[in-house]
């Protein structure tokens, strides 16, 4: 099962984080309350091959708001128009 982490505890605890995912361990990154990207093992990564509009993490909806108030749909709104 994959771990959540956020941005924000990815950057304080990067080289920890890279030696569990050496490890086998499996991380999802939340920006902006949302699920950003996954981190795995590079052999998990080959045998996946799951399509990007398969991934329930690709299509998982917001999971919290961000201290301005603005929620996910916001932000996104701001950033690709």
């Amino acid at each position: 099962m994959d771990k959540m982490i956020n941005a924000k505890q990815l950057r304080a605890d990067l080289p920890k984080i890279v030696k569990r995912v050496k490890r086998g361990e499996r991380f999802i990154v939340l920006y902006r309350s949302r699920p950003a990207f996954r981190l795995v093992p590079i052999s998990s990564f080959e045998e996946q091959g799951v399509a990007l509009k398969d991934d329930p993490i690709y299509r998982a909806s917001a999971v919290g708001r961000s201290k301005d108030g603005l929620t996910s749909a916001d932000h996104d709104s701001v950033l690709y128009g």
